[in-house]
């Protein structure tokens, strides 16, 4: 099954779809990253703030697949704001990564001085300690600023995606900015009875499919990045398997 990549605006290519670990246990994180990589994902999601960056960089090192071939994004927290502070805590990253570089860091959120650690991260990218920076949780207000005022535009914009929150304007500000929409929680975090929707249902009946993986495919159709998270291993292969049906533009 051909993995689809997307490439950054600044030429890097990375997998359209990968494995999150949002809320996965710390003592937890190896397994779950062992079982995506195994399934067949070659894009990892943490943050420094999940506790479980180290469970992340132990995983992909004790796996046998070449670093290069396994793609690494983390998340400065805000606690690390601040020029300084931030470029310490991109040291640790790569520390608890067990990794040379990460592939795309983010600023988690838009709070505190996140100029400054921008200016760490936009450092650290000419340093290539990270392949490409990125935002997330920026609203289009915050997104539009930081864009126009920074030497290094963000690659990707992680924020909230899914059906019940579409974020189609949002993703139209950044394609102005050539900025990837980059999706976390695209099932909604099993809100509003996600996987009983009627309409992903239906959908899904049609195509012989889950719910879950319509409801990842439209994301998909759409260009954005998805990091589906799940801690068990015949879930990570159904959110994978979403490559061999395409829907139709009604069903978009």
């Amino acid at each position: 099954m051909e993995m689809k990549e997307v490439t950054l605006n600044n030429g890097v290519k990375m997998p359209q779809l990968g494995y999150g670990v949002y809320q996965v246990e710390p003592a937890e994180a190896k397994r779950c990253v062992s079982d995506a990589l195994a399934v067949g994902y070659r894009m990892v999601d943490t943050a420094q703030v999940y506790g479980n960056e180290e469970g992340v960089g132990q995983a992909v090192k004790d796996s046998g697949i070449a670093r290069n071939e396994v793609f690494i994004v983390s998340k400065i927290w805000i606690s690390n704001y601040g020029y300084e502070r931030a470029k310490l805590s991109i040291d640790e990253s790569l520390k608890r990564l067990q990794s040379d570089y990460i592939d795309l860091m983010l600023l988690h959120q838009p709070f505190c001085d996140y100029y400054g650690a921008y200016r760490a991260l936009e450092e650290a990218y000419r340093e290539g300690k990270v392949r490409a920076i990125g935002v997330s949780n920026f609203q289009p207000n915050h997104f539009i600023d930081l864009a126009n005022n920074v030497e290094i535009v963000p690659a990707v914009n992680q924020i909230e995606t899914h059906v019940f929150c579409q974020q189609r304007r949002a993703q139209q500000y950044m394609n102005e900015f050539g900025t990837l929409t980059m999706s976390w929680g695209p099932f909604a975090e099993g809100k509003n009875d996600y996987f009983r929707t009627p309409t992903l249902v239906a959908i899904g009946e049609k195509y012989g499919c889950s719910a879950a993986q319509v409801a990842l495919r439209y994301l998909l159709q759409r260009g954005i990045i998805l990091i589906p998270k799940s801690v068990r291993r015949e879930r990570m292969a159904q959110n994978f398997d979403i490559f061999g049906f395409t829907l139709d533009a009604e069903d978009m």
